[in-house]
């Protein structure tokens, strides 16, 4: 039960601090003025409980890490990809809107979809896998996750915060921006990681 506390403690710990300002903050306080917030939550606490489970199985299991550069320089490209999407803009009829507020679906495999792919090879998952080598694998699986949720939980209070003081022109730009420089982010650590 030490070993389990330890991990846990320390892994929420460092997750944590390593996650406030990370490029995936940025995400969630960009999902959170476009979705409600349990939905962005819901697909949050999925990609991240994925990724830091790979992440502990390779910290324990494999002791080797995945090729990071390359799904690094996919993610940012589709970065760049979804930062002009939303500078473009979207029109949704009544019934579109409608269906959208009443099903949030769409919203958790998007935010799941987007931070699966942002978490690997970030340093949050280079970290767990640390993490894992040292400490159990559930203590440190489950404090790495909780870490990095909380840390994000923090960045969608902010984004509904704004969400609501802020027209909606301002927050297509202020997205479009930051998922811009989320993919200026993971290209350049992708061809960090490369070269």
């Amino acid at each position: 039960m030490e070993g389990f506390l330890a991990a846990l403690v320390i892994s929420f710990g460092v997750i944590f601090v390593a996650e406030l300002g990370d490029k995936s903050q940025l995400m969630a306080l960009t999902f959170a003025t476009r979705f409600r917030t349990l939905p962005v939550l819901i697909g949050i606490t999925g990609a991240t409980a994925l990724v830091h489970l790979v992440s502990v199985a390779i910290g324990v299991g494999l002791g080797a890490a995945l090729p990071t550069g390359w799904i690094a320089l996919v993610a940012g490209l589709a970065f760049f990809g979804f930062g002009i999407w939303t500078l473009r803009g979207d029109s949704l009829t009544e019934q579109e809107k409608t269906r959208a507020e009443r099903s949030d679906r769409s919203a958790v495999v998007a935010v799941s979809v987007a931070f699966f792919l942002a978490e690997l090879g970030d340093k949050t998952m280079l970290a767990t896998i640390t993490l894992a080598t040292q400490y159990g694998w559930f203590g440190t699986w489950l404090g790495s996750t909780v870490g990095m949720v909380a840390a994000d939980a923090l960045a969608i209070v902010a984004g509904r915060m704004l969400g609501r003081r802020l027209p909606d022109r301002t927050i297509r730009y202020g997205a479009a921006a930051l998922f811009g420089i989320c993919g200026i982010w993971l290209t350049v650590d992708a061809v960090g990681q490369l070269t």
